[in-house]
């Protein structure tokens, strides 16, 4: 696995944001998690240890702006598969800023309000690599890339050539697990096909037990 800078050349580029002035180092992976699969646990695990990460925090969306055009499964369900996946991990832990604020989520809320929560902390969002690409159509995205580092997870080969991209703001990071997706997983879901072993097994069961995804 490699990690390189969204901008040009490729090679191992780690930012330093702090790191050694004490600041503790916190990964934001906002997502709808719907549901929470082993590709978003990975892509966390695999960048807290090339960026020296002190902390992850999962922060699942209240209202998905992006997302309006399908059903979304409720905030609840999505937090509590969230937080039965990434409790066996104690360099994970789960917000629920984006549910509690209400209204749709957007990422510079989110940063803002962890930064506000966190400001003795450099923080690096994690998202995926497509999703990076079109970041420039986000709310106030200036600001975005004041407030965190933009580390995108991809499949091995990806590149981003987005030049509107600031330069040192973002970097990519290939995580083959990435082949897995939330939409594959509802689709076996609705069709009775097994999701062991691509989803933990508690939210394979939690799953089960709240009859999710049947009618897709």
């Amino acid at each position: 696995m490699g990690e390189q800078q969204a901008s040009t050349g490729p090679g191992p580029v780690v930012p330093d944001t702090g790191s050694g002035s004490g600041k503790r180092r916190l990964g934001v992976m906002g997502g709808t998690f719907d549901p929470i699969h082993h590709g978003h646990l990975v892509a966390a695990s695999e960048v807290a240890a090339l960026f020296h990460l002190d902390e992850v925090v999962f922060v699942p969306t209240g209202t998905p702006w992006q997302k309006s055009q399908r059903a979304v499964s409720p905030a609840e369900d999505r937090y509590l598969m969230t937080v039965i996946a990434t409790a066996s991990n104690p360099q994970f832990s789960v917000s629920r800023i984006d549910i509690d604020r209400g209204g749709a989520t957007y990422t510079i809320d989110t940063l803002r309000d962890l930064r506000t929560l966190n400001d003795d902390a450099d923080l690096f969002f994690i998202t995926g690599a497509d999703a990076l690409s079109q970041i420039l159509s986000w709310r106030d995205h200036e600001e975005l890339f004041a407030l965190a580092h933009f580390i995108g997870v991809t499949r091995p080969g990806h590149d981003l050539t987005d030049d509107g991209l600031p330069k040192g703001g973002v970097s990519l990071v290939e995580v083959p697990a990435l082949a897995i997706s939330s939409t594959d997983c509802r689709d076996r879901v609705g069709k009775g096909d097994p999701v062991w072993y691509l989803v933990p097994d508690g939210v394979v069961r939690y799953i089960d037990k709240r009859q999710l995804y049947r009618g897709e």
